[in-house]
């Protein structure tokens, strides 16, 4: 079990009970899943997806699929099942390892880095947040990076507004940046 799940079981979950006053254990949020996704120009080359394909497999330990264009839109040269993206969806203890690995690792190595902003919830518990570069993460080898690669990073938990999704991702440890800023 990662060390974050379990941290998340013993203290995190019976805390957020105290705070926000659930009376039933169900009621408590939760981290439900983290989908990563990262999306290309269209027009790009071939091996491009496949490229990655391979870097984000490599930073979730899970292989991603690529998403294709669901309709045509002129302005943008996009046809109907062009490629157009990559996506992976986390659950249960791979869930826990990258968001451990994204907090602890990834996010302290990001130049003058001070916190992400807590702008990010959608007004239904869930939070997005964009990485520019992911040669932010370990185990990206900057020399193989072919093509530049950012990725939008979506965790959705079982929240019912934005103040108890942030008081959860306060205490998984995510480091929010001051508001008073």
């Amino acid at each position: 079990m990662p060390d974050m799940m379990q941290k998340y079981k013993q203290e995190i979950r019976p805390a957020l009970q105290a705070k926000l006053g659930c009376k039933n254990v169900m009621q408590i949020p939760k981290l439900e899943k983290i989908v990563i996704s990262s999306g290309m120009k269209a027009g790009v080359e071939r091996d491009t997806f496949a490229e990655a394909q391979k870097q984000i497999a490599a930073i979730t330990g899970q292989m991603p699929v690529i998403t294709k264009a669901r309709k045509n839109v002129a302005n943008f040269k996009l046809r109907a099942g062009m490629n157009i993206g990559v996506m992976v969806t986390l659950r249960g203890s791979r869930m826990y390892e990258f968001l451990d690995r994204f907090v602890h690792n990834a996010m302290p190595r990001v130049r003058d880095f001070r916190g992400i902003s807590p702008k990010g919830f959608d007004g239904a518990g869930n939070y997005n947040v964009g990485v520019p570069d992911i040669a932010v993460f370990a185990e990206i080898d900057q020399d193989k990076l072919k093509y530049p690669l950012g990725m939008n990073i979506t965790m959705v938990t079982s929240a019912s507004s934005d103040a108890e999704a942030f008081e959860l991702l306060k205490m998984l440890e995510v480091p929010f940046a001051d508001q008073g800023k």
